[in-house]
């Protein structure tokens, strides 16, 4: 399996088990201008960002090494 469909599984599983960020921006987003809804704002971004960043780092770490480098020369 490519690099890239390896990364959009874990993404969505990622994304099932932590969805929380992905509601905080969609309410966020969908709800009237609100000021006190800026805390849903911050906190779905970061809750986002981080969840793409581990499906970045487990997908690294799932990547099997690769047997063909010339540099184990």
């Amino acid at each position: 399996m490519s690099t890239f469909w390896r990364y959009v599984r874990i993404q969505a599983m990622v994304f099932v088990f932590g969805i929380v960020g992905p509601i905080f921006l969609i309410i966020y987003f969908a709800a009237q201008p609100d000021p006190t809804l800026k805390w849903m704002y911050f906190t779905g971004l970061i809750l986002t960002g981080a969840e793409v960043l581990i499906a970045l780092e487990l997908t690294r770490r799932s990547t099997p090494p690769d047997t063909n480098s010339d540099l184990s020369q």
